[in-house]
């Protein structure tokens, strides 16, 4: 399912707009990314946690040449699923 799809089956559910439900969806994901820049956790209780992580610096090797290289510390959006959502999923 892709974006425009999630906004057809929700419009047909709630009896919106498909321009409010994107404006809806696209409104609650940037809350989320902003959450996540700014080092909160959204948890959505049934459904899931999204966290932001930090991965350790390591050692890498570039395919082309075969050196070894360091690839930097960084940080990441992680998602953990909530157990309504798992047991549903199972």
């Amino acid at each position: 399912m892709n974006k425009a799809e999630l906004i057809e089956i929700v419009a047909k559910g709630t009896k919106l707009t498909k321009a409010q439900v994107e404006r809806t969806l696209d409104s609650t994901l940037d809350t989320i990314k902003r959450s996540l820049k700014k080092g909160d956790d959204v948890k959505l209780v049934g459904f899931g946690t999204f966290a932001k992580a930090k991965r350790k610096s390591r050692k890498g090797r570039n395919p082309q040449t075969g050196k070894t290289i360091t690839i930097p510390a960084c940080n990441f959006p992680k998602f953990r699923a909530g157990r309504e959502f798992k047991q549903l999923v199972r």
